[in-house]
């Protein structure tokens, strides 16, 4: 519920009251006699979901040009004829509990600083820039999420969709800026940042960074990534919408844009190109969901322009950024559907792998060996590399632990499994067998020939 108070300007007490009165509002009016422009303040509670019609119908009358118009949360009401005025609104009401327009508007404004606001914005990005790199360096999943937390990026996203469906321009300007700067910011704070522990000797020499398992996931996107930012798009909107902690679901917004900036500028800092493009098509990828998603649940919740004559061109504008937005969105789904299928083909491999280590133990002269484990290892660099089209296929490195009879010699094992998966997968292959004796003495290693094509290698 809120409470509002307008200030009526000379010459248009009889217009503000008839409109409240054919809205069946009660009010009190008080006289106003310390400014010759006003004649009166009214006052009255209203049920949320009448505030935008209300303010509408001021409109219409030419009030908003002259009068002062103020609506207070107000925590409590006590009045029958209120109660039962809000129970027959809500019931009639398209989309109950939403927040009106120009609340919606003033929430979308705070969340995107103005230029005198924005080192706040700018400090807080850098900061949780850095710490998302600490986070993935270490491979903390923790000190990631706390990167999310304190990262500010939920309002600019949600000022650039509020601002095309109520088409404020200057509004939508602003947010997209902002959006643009905030992650160049980060991924400039993440790559200086990571240049310093490089080379400062912060983290271990010849650190494989594409190795570290929280780098690795970001590294080449699959279509479930897409439902990820699309999720915290709708989120971001549905709690601005409806007055939620913005704050809660813009942890959920970061999660889909902080990781993935700071993993680009770690790709620059230890200059792996391959990092940087996995990750920042990521993170354009996430960037593009949000802000579809938003505009999309803002114009399903019946946000439009203030004045109806500007309906028609916001609705051109919202049509032509939502192809933009889709179009992108879809030349970028060949890349997450190209990761999605070498992702699968992956899993593949690894059954078929398995399998045909069983299969080569279970025949002469192996059959006295036991399998432990069978480990397959293609790196995210190798699944980015296959996307782009980019260079030669890494080689498929396939982990064999048997049990063998004490001293027990196989010199033909490692050459064997590494042909025949090759042939199945197509790929090289590497083939690392590790024999372990069964009375626990020090594991020997197979030293195969190498054939062409096939790798071999001892453990």
């Amino acid at each position: 519920m809120r409470f509002v108070q307008v200030s009526i300007p000379v010459g248009k007490r009889e217009d503000v009251l008839a409109v409240l009165d054919a809205e069946g509002v009660d009010y009190a009016v008080t006289d106003e006699s310390s400014e010759d422009r006003y004649e009166a303040v009214v006052s009255f509670p209203l049920p949320l979901d009448d505030i935008e019609r209300t303010i509408d119908r001021f409109e219409e009358i030419g009030l908003s040009e002259e009068a002062w118009t103020v609506v207070l949360d107000a925590k409590t009401i006590v009045s029958d004829r209120f109660e039962r005025q809000r129970e027959a609104d809500t019931a009639q009401a398209v989309h109950p509990g939403r927040t009106p327009r120009e609340e919606l508007q003033t929430a979308a404004e705070d969340l995107a600083p103005e230029r005198a606001e924005r080192w706040s914005y700018v400090a807080m990005t850098a900061v949780s820039a850095v710490v998302a790199t600490v986070g993935l360096l270490q491979d903390s999943a923790a000190v990631v999420v706390g990167s999310m937390v304190i990262a500010p990026l939920v309002g600019p996203a949600m000022a650039a969709s509020v601002g095309t469906v109520i088409d404020d321009r200057g509004l939508t300007t602003r947010g997209v800026r902002l959006q643009a700067f905030g992650l160049a910011l980060a991924i400039t704070s993440a790559a200086v940042f990571g240049t310093i522990v490089r080379f400062t000797g912060l983290m271990p020499p010849g650190t494989a960074i594409t190795e570290i398992p929280e780098i690795q996931s970001r590294l080449a996107p699959a279509f479930l990534s897409l439902a990820v930012a699309l999720g915290a798009g709708v989120a971001g909107a549905i709690s601005l919408a409806t007055g939620s902690s913005v704050a809660l679901v813009g942890v959920m917004i970061t999660v889909a844009l902080i990781p993935p900036a700071a993993t680009v500028g770690i790709g620059l800092a230890w200059g792996q190109p391959i990092v940087s493009l996995g990750s920042g098509v990521l993170l354009f990828v996430n960037v593009l969901s949000i802000n579809l998603a938003a505009l999309v649940v803002f114009w399903f919740l019946d946000y439009r322009p203030l004045r109806s004559t500007d309906i028609d061109a916001a609705k051109a504008t919202m049509r032509r950024r939502l192809r933009v937005l889709a179009l992108a969105l879809i030349a970028l789904s060949v890349f997450l559907g190209g990761v999605t299928y070498l992702t699968y083909q992956q899993s593949t491999i690894e059954q078929e792998s398995t399998a045909t280590v069983r299969e080569t133990l279970d025949e002469q002269p192996y059959q006295e060996l036991s399998l432990q484990t069978t480990t397959v290892r293609s790196s995210e660099t190798a699944i980015a590399f296959d996307v782009v089209g980019a260079g030669h296929r890494t080689p498929i490195h396939v982990e064999v632990t048997v049990n063998r009879p004490v001293e027990a010699a196989y010199p033909t094992l490692a050459t064997t499994l590494a042909r025949r998966l090759a042939d199945q997968t197509d790929y090289d292959v590497v083939v690392n067998v590790q024999f372990v004796d069964t009375d626990n003495s020090d594991a020997s290693a197979d030293r195969p020939s190498e054939p062409r094509n096939v790798i071999a290698v001892d453990a």
